[in-house]
């Protein structure tokens, strides 16, 4: 029978509700939650292609794993073998060595139900602070900076006002890609009212920006000079808001005196923009009846992200553009999750319920709530001091559950090191096939979207109800079940009281969470689970008694600080961490694509989902790489001081001379090597202790790699087969691989690599890893002379797969007859005679399989905007596609003209 469940999206901070369709104990489709507020029905292309990420449990983590030594191969075991083993060693080091000797590094991707249990665990039980989360990757500096500024985190605005603003700021925020459902309300508005304005702050040219009224191309890491001088404009023109200064804030002589040095011309020169543009943004910010700054990852992800965003408030206090309608700084969440991990302390630099750990009061309120006593005063170890301490042995056991910092940290080389030199690390994840689990001592198999139960907040402080729809497969368990069942282990051993854990529903670490927040700003104390259930997702705060939470903070002018004002706070510029120079002498900054998400643990076992980008590239200016003779697809090796890696280049407008571009996503799953993150610097924030990921100092050199190879074959569960081949990647100096999704659904694995000259026995495994020499109707062509080989495997008259060692010439032919998937005419060996070197066309619109060619030649015949919606389908669906699809009619001729 088919069953509709309610739940909530697991990609980014959005918190879009969805409705799961499941038949059979499996999920068979998805729509958008029409009753949802946060997305009203809609779904971008990650969320619409949620359910074939669980169409196959290849992959997935089913069963406890452990090995008793480190040199040992990690075996299957049973839950109470290994929940006892996992209690033991932490014990062990625990009585050795100290509290401070373990570690736990968790996600913005769990439910706030197990980041709960998970703090307890650490802070309340082991006592330590030493639990951090890969939200210190993404918000940690937002966080900070709200503190310092209004005396409180959380964003003081809500989605509502996106339709409201009369001008909105995008700082370091690509939101088309990065969160396209609330782009779209975005649009939307634009549309209905030509006259709001958007100013786009970003080093490239994005899509985003190319729909901008004014776009700031900043050299990177320069966004505190553009803000200090758009302030020194504003106080220049006489356009701030005086009487909210006084009334509301502290601080403003001191940061007037700073920025008085800031002119336009100055900050122009040093941000690489017109200085005029400078002065019309800030005429336009401060003028605006309402101005909404939206940003994320390219302020936050900066060794000066705090200042960076404090500067960018201090752009809204002085213009009272803060606590109404279509106003405020607005710092959109990468994660699903991250604010209610925020909101229960699940960080090394709080307390539950925002407190501070450095506060002995807090600590004690957080004492008597737990029935506990001693919690720690010292800070704990935030993400990247936290691998440092485990490389220099200082922390000995480290817990890292459903994030991937083999590929998520900077300097990843350096994480690689802890993790060997660990005594014990524990790895809990839904999915095997990660770059952190063959780490692992223990493997504790984790349930994943679909099959989890709690709540989540989103970025505008709401809070859903999370849905499970089907049961998790094998032996995986929740999140809060596997940590609560440890903590009580831990907890005989370390003679603490067992009922710290006593939980044994989601619902009642909930409602004990809510206690907690009682008289706090996020005070949450009148929501529950049956609340969630009657009247839909809320908004904090929601104290006891209220009939609705607040959709927008500080409405009053008073803030969360002891005097009830907000603080300006004086925030020099500062340059970035690595300046180039003559050996690095390229700015690489680092992003995300639109239908890719994180380390593609997820996104990567979907084949539509590399349709838009198929492989990673390097973006190059055009005559940065013609300078250096480099083409188009040629293999470049990308070095910065940490390390290097070899990827294609592909040339782009989009990126200023002296600056190139590469997503964050790939990793050693899908490549020969960790990813962009091998060349990334772990300088960090000084107050948030955020590393810095969007910038580093790199060279680009042209590889010479002659030795060519390309194969691909059609599986029913290509997910197989990538598990195979893998491990073979790192063998050579450039390897990729993807999945396909072929014309009549099959999927196709697609491997290519390069290399100096050909391997030994690469070759023979790569073909035994794909299936072919299982497959008795095979075909090859030899050349001895020249080392080149060329294999062609049949499934009757169909081809289903092939591999071209040596010179890959005709792999594109040859993958072009495997999509189409039509019966080969003639004799077979004409197929090695090479066919046309077309390209697949780029696919733009994923959801109805619209290239880039139809988009063009349907507006070269007169269609404009709405015709390729309603003509091509394109647009119509989920909506991602659109900015791309605009950027297109903008720059194509049409005849109709």
């Amino acid at each position: 029978m088919k069953t509709v469940t309610r739940s909530t999206c697991c990609y980014c901070g959005v918190g879009c509700g969805v409705l799961i369709e499941a038949e059979a104990g499996r999920i068979t489709g998805i729509e958008g939650d029409p009753d949802h507020p946060a997305n009203f029905g809609r779904l971008c292309t990650k969320g619409r292609t949620l359910p074939l990420t669980v169409r196959s449990i290849t992959g997935r983590a089913l069963h406890p794993e452990m090995r008793r030594t480190r040199t040992a191969t990690r075996e299957q075991t049973d839950w109470a073998s290994a929940l006892d083993f996992v209690a033991s060693r932490f014990a062990d080091v625990i009585e050795q060595h100290g509290p401070d000797a373990v570690a736990f590094y968790i996600s913005g991707q769990l439910l706030t139900e197990d980041y709960y249990v998970f703090n307890k665990l650490a802070k309340g039980l082991v006592r330590t602070n030493n639990i951090d989360t890969n939200s210190r990757l993404c918000m940690s500096s937002a966080v900070t900076s709200y503190k310092m500024a209004f005396g409180a985190d959380g964003p003081p605005t809500c989605y509502e006002d996106l339709e409201i603003a009369r001008t909105v700021l995008f700082a370091g925020s690509n939101m088309a890609y990065a969160h396209p459902v609330l782009f779209r309300r975005l649009e939307e508005a634009k549309a209905s009212d030509p006259s709001v304005r958007w100013i786009v702050v970003d080093p490239r040219r994005t899509d985003m920006a190319a729909m901008a009224d004014l776009h700031l191309a900043i050299e990177p890491g320069t966004d505190v000079a553009l803000f200090n001088g758009m302030l020194h404009h504003i106080i220049w023109e006489g356009l701030i808001e005086r009487d909210y200064i006084e009334a509301n804030t502290t601080g403003f002589d001191a940061l007037k005196t700073l920025v008085r040095e800031y002119t336009p011309r100055m900050a122009a020169q040093i941000c690489g923009i017109e200085e005029q543009d400078l002065m019309r943004a800030a005429e336009w910010f401060a003028a605006s009846p309402a101005a909404l700054s939206l940003y994320c990852m390219g302020l936050n992800q900066s060794s000066h992200g705090t200042e960076k965003s404090l500067a960018l408030i201090n752009l809204h206090l002085a213009t009272g553009q803060i606590g109404r309608p279509g106003a405020g700084p607005f710092s959109l969440t990468g994660q699903p999750n991250a604010m209610g991990g925020r909101e229960v302390g699940g960080m090394a630099t709080m307390l539950a319920a925002h407190r501070d750990i450095a506060n002995a009061a807090h600590r004690k309120e957080v004492e008597g709530l737990w029935r506990v006593s001693g919690l720690s005063e010292r800070p704990g170890l935030p993400a990247v001091e936290l691998f440092d301490a485990v490389r220099r042995g200082e922390v000995k056991a480290v817990w890292i559950a459903c994030t991937n910092p083999v590929h998520s940290m900077p300097d990843i080389a350096r994480v690689r090191e802890a993790l060997d030199k660990a005594e014990f690390v524990v790895v809990q994840e839904a999915f095997t096939h990660t770059d952190t689990v063959p780490y692992a001592d223990v493997l504790l198999p984790a349930s994943s979207w679909g099959e989890k139960t709690g709540t989540v907040t989103n970025s505008e402080r709401r809070i859903s109800r999370v849905r499970a729809a089907v049961e998790a497969p094998g032996e995986a368990r929740p999140d809060w079940w596997i940590a609560n069942e440890v903590a009580r282990r831990l907890a005989q051993r370390l003679q603490a009281d067992e009922n710290l854990f006593a939980f044994d529903t989601p619902e009642a670490i909930f409602d004990e969470h809510r206690q907690l927040t009682v008289g706090r700003d996020l005070d949450i104390g009148g929501l529950s689970y049956e609340k969630l259930e009657r009247d839909g997702p809320q908004q904090w705060p929601y104290a006891a008694g209220a009939t609705h939470g607040d959709a927008r903070r500080f409405e009053t002018g008073r803030y969360a600080t002891e005097d009830g004002r907000a603080r300006f706070t004086v925030t020099p510029y500062r340059p970035v961490a690595e300046p180039v120079d003559a050996p690095y002498p390229f700015r690489l900054v680092t992003g995300r694509l639109r239908d890719q998400w994180h380390g593609m643990s997820r996104t990567g076992r979907v084949g539509a989902l590399f349709a838009h980008a198929p492989e990673p590239a390097l973006a190059m200016n055009r005559a940065d790489a013609a300078r250096r003779g480099i083409h188009e697809g040629a293999l470049v090796s990308i070095a910065s001081r940490r390390g290097a890696l070899v990827l294609p280049v592909q040339m782009s407008d989009d990126v200023a001379s002296g600056t190139v571009f590469a997503p964050m996503h790939w990793n050693a799953q899908f490549l020969g090597s960790g990813g962009i993150n091998e060349t990334t610097i772990p300088a960090v924030d000084p107050y948030s202790r955020q590393p810095e990921l969007k910038h580093s100092a790199v060279s680009v050199q042209a590889v010479d790699l002659p030795w060519r190879f390309s194969a691909a074959r059609r599986s029913g569960d290509a997910l197989n087969m990538q598990a195979a081949v893998q491990p073979l990647l790192a063998e050579r100096r450039y390897a990729s691989l993807r999945i396909e999704t072929a014309d009549d659904g099959c999927e196709i694995l697609v491997i290519t690599a390069a290399d100096i000259g050909p391997p030994p026995d690469w070759v023979e495994r790569v073909h035994d890893a794909l299936g072919l020499a299982r497959d008795q109707d095979l075909l090859e062509y030899r050349d001895a002379r020249r080392g080149h080989q060329k294999r062609v495997a049949w499934r009757d008259t169909l081809i289903d797969g092939y591999l071209l060692s040596g010179d890959a010439n005709g792999a594109a032919s040859m993958l072009a007859r495997l999509r189409e998937a039509a019966p080969w005419q003639g004799p077979r060996h004409a197929v090695f005679v090479e066919g046309p070197r077309v390209q697949r066309e780029r696919v733009v619109c994923n959801c109805k399989l619209i290239t880039e060619k139809q988009i063009v030649e349907a507006i070269a015949s007169g269609a404009d905007l709405s015709a390729l919606k309603s003509v091509l389908g394109c647009g119509s669906v989920c909506g991602s596609c659109v900015p791309e699809i605009r950027r297109i009619y903008e720059r194509v001729p049409s005849t109709a003209l």
